[in-house]
């Protein structure tokens, strides 16, 4: 069990209308995608082809940022806007497909590429199964 489903199973009060297995999934999703993102953007700096990262390099930041700030409103669940949810869970869905989407570009010669395309993709897919509720 990790620490997102731990915090929601020990929270005091009803959850009316969350799908907590969606949710849990999606604020770990995002909490990982932040973090690997942020790292692939720094291996990327570290790469001999630097120049040609450049879009890459700027995907996996901006994915990061949204990804960390909807694990964070997410986390504050009972008291989010519901409009505000969707909002963000569909920039979210954005950001990682946009991420992954550079990634997968250069997977194959970078490894960090390809584990930011894989934990991206998870996000996307947390997030649109997360609208979806």
């Amino acid at each position: 069990m990790g620490f997102a489903e731990s915090m929601l199973l020990a929270y005091p009060g009803p959850l009316p209308h969350v799908d907590r297995i969606a949710l849990t999934e999606c604020i770990e999703a995002c909490m990982e995608s932040a973090q690997i993102a942020t790292a692939c953007a720094e291996a990327c700096l570290s790469e001999p082809d630097l120049p040609e990262l450049a879009e890459c390099i700027r995907a996996s930041l901006d994915c990061s940022d949204v990804a960390g700030t909807t694990a964070k409103v997410l986390s504050r669940h009972p008291g989010y806007d519901a409009n505000l949810r969707r909002a963000l869970l569909a920039a979210c869905r954005a950001a990682s497909a946009l991420c992954a989407e550079q990634c997968e570009r250069f997977a194959e010669a970078h490894r960090h590429c390809r584990v930011c395309a894989e934990a991206c993709r998870r996000t996307e897919a947390a997030c649109e199964r997360l609208l979806d509720v």
